[in-house]
């Protein structure tokens, strides 16, 4: 088999009638190879299969650098001080949430896609850093010193500035295949990636993550709006918005949502997907106050043709209608709903059951960025300090396992899918501090190697060691 061939059964053709040329592109370089990348390493795995398979496409396309492609700039003018972002991909339901001030951490507000990693971020104090994947090779790269953790999540919560988070950056290597920029309300800002750190010169920087080929940029979006800062003195909202819309994409990648963020005053203000004559503006002191609270951006919209046309043909829609209708009918009822329809289905119910895992996958990050100041779920990612189980009681981690432990038993036909859902209940009982219960089933995850995924056997493997200790 070749590197760009697939096998051609139904379960594959079913998801390549759902997937853009490029997803398929995607899915046939990772039928040999899948990347699961973590600010320690990045792990080599084959491929998932079967439902699996598709959440990964769809929950961790953060960190398929081919896919994100962002325009991202600063400008310090006249005393006004702003950062602007183009956010570019390939999966709709952008989610929103807002993290109030604790004694380790500022208060922030996170914008990101349905897998709860962060994209962009600002907190309190007008610190301001935005992603731009890329495609830097690591290996050939001597990065021996990474943090044990999102080290930008770490600058988000403890600097109030560029000056402070170059203390925490300038300790350690930037092992992550992305660029950020990283501004302040002062004025000042820096680019980050792996081959170092780039102050600011002038007024203005320019982050984005067009390749070079044969010595040149391979579009010209970082071109149009070094074009545009450069020749002009404007810094305001309506400049920012026009550069904003010249540098936009449309097609197999679309800007799904645009920020213009007044990093003195607190306030962003939003575009949903290109449209720049609609806004939705936050005022950032108002709404902390609100308390903790995660939120689809499109709510705040009102509805396009163009954009609910580009959801509902997205993959992650079914899964995204369950859990709308969880928020809106309740969690246990809406659960009963959809089991009773699946057995129904029963055996046609393979893309039925697909949303139903996605939606405990999401319940569980759900529940882990709510009672972890807002960060990402460390385990999901291999990140180091996911293996640190600190225990709580939540309904969403409940109604997780509920879905999980239907999904396990009726799963006859792919032991490692079936295996996976063992790994993930038991992560959910450890964090409940039902720790036989978990222990049980992460052994019976990893008991037969050949019948598990190497992620489930890396993460089970991990946490037995530890709780064996």
């Amino acid at each position: 088999m070749s590197d760009l061939t697939i096998p051609e059964s139904p379960f594959y053709l079913d998801i390549l009638q759902r997937l853009s040329f490029k997803q398929q592109l995607i899915l046939k370089l990772f039928n040999k190879v899948f990347f699961f990348q973590s600010n320690y390493n990045i792990h080599k795995n084959s491929i998932m299969q079967k439902y699996f398979f598709l959440i990964l496409i769809s929950l961790s396309s953060g960190f398929i650098s081919t896919i994100k492609a962002c325009t991202i700039f600063s400008c310090t003018r006249r005393s006004e001080v702003f950062a602007a972002a183009n956010e570019d991909d390939m999966t709709p339901f952008t989610k929103v949430w807002y993290n109030p001030s604790t004694k380790d951490r500022y208060a922030s507000v996170c914008f990101g896609a349905p897998d709860m990693q962060i994209a962009s971020a600002m907190n309190e104090h007008g610190l301001f850093f935005d992603y731009a994947a890329a495609n830097y090779d690591l290996s050939k790269l001597a990065l021996t010193n990474p943090y044990p953790g999102d080290i930008m999540w770490e600058v988000l919560g403890k600097c109030k500035t560029v000056k402070e988070a170059l203390l925490i950056l300038k300790k350690y290597d930037y092992v992550s295949k992305s660029q950020v920029l990283l501004a302040d309300k002062e004025g000042n800002s820096v680019l980050i990636n792996p081959k170092g750190i780039i102050e600011k010169k002038g007024d203005f920087q320019v982050s984005s993550n067009c390749n070079m080929i044969n010595g040149k940029l391979s579009c010209r979006r970082p071109e149009i709006a070094n074009e545009m800062l450069s020749g002009s003195k404007e810094n305001n909202v309506d400049f920012l918005k026009k550069i904003l819309d010249k540098t936009h994409q449309e097609g197999e990648l679309n800007t799904l949502y645009s920020t213009i963020c007044d990093l003195k005053k607190g306030i962003i203000y939003v575009y949903l997907f290109h449209d720049y004559q609609t806004v939705y503006t936050i005022n950032l002191k108002s709404e902390l106050k609100k308390g903790y609270r995660i939120e689809n951006l499109a709510d705040h919209f009102s509805t396009s043709f163009a954009y609910e046309n580009f959801s509902k043909n997205h993959s992650l829609y079914l899964k995204e209608n369950i859990l709308q209708e969880m928020k809106d009918k309740g969690t246990d009822v809406t659960i009963a709903r959809y089991i009773s329809e699946s057995e129904k289905l029963a055996p046609q119910n393979e893309k039925l059951n697909s949303a139903l895992l996605e939606a405990a996958l999401q319940l569980i990050k759900y529940s882990w960025n709510e009672h972890n100041d807002g960060s990402s779920w460390d385990y999901w990612f291999s990140k180091p300090k996911g293996y640190d189980i600190k225990q709580y009681q939540d309904s969403k981690l409940t109604s997780a396992e509920t879905l999980l432990a239907y999904l396990s038993a009726h799963e006859n036909k792919d032991a490692k899918l079936r295996n996976f859902m063992y790994e993930i209940s038991g992560f959910i009982n450890l964090l409940q501090g039902n720790t036989i219960i978990g222990k049980d089933l992460y052994l019976k995850s990893i008991s037969n190697p050949d019948e598990a995924y190497p992620v489930t056997l890396t993460r089970g493997n991990e946490i037995m060691k530890r709780l064996n200790k």
